[in-house]
């Protein structure tokens, strides 16, 4: 159990800080998950094939967003962030 809190915190922490890769990373993923799928539907015309993953593709992001909205939310409550911006202001000082 130690161990999932450890891996779990380390995923939490890449988020905070890469939120728009994460956000980026899904949305592609979901692209390119939806274009498979809807490429083995056979009674469906390309551009509505399209359509759909453009789509399934929003969803995902905007699920993304709402996602890193929480992990921002609750590292803001935590005092978490007050400190990564004190840390950072403080190492780039002259």
């Amino acid at each position: 159990m130690g161990e999932d809190k450890g891996k779990l915190q380390s995923i939490r922490q890449w988020v905070v800080e890469n939120k728009l890769r994460a956000v980026g990373t899904l949305w592609a993923s979901g692209i390119v998950g939806s274009l498979a799928y809807n490429w083995s539907q056979p009674n469906m015309k390309t551009s509505v094939k399209i359509i759909h993953a453009r789509l399934h593709a929003q969803a995902f992001t905007l699920a993304a967003l709402a996602g890193a909205a929480v992990v921002e939310y609750y590292d803001h409550k935590s005092g978490a962030k007050a400190e990564r911006v004190a840390k950072f202001l403080n190492s780039h000082r002259d």
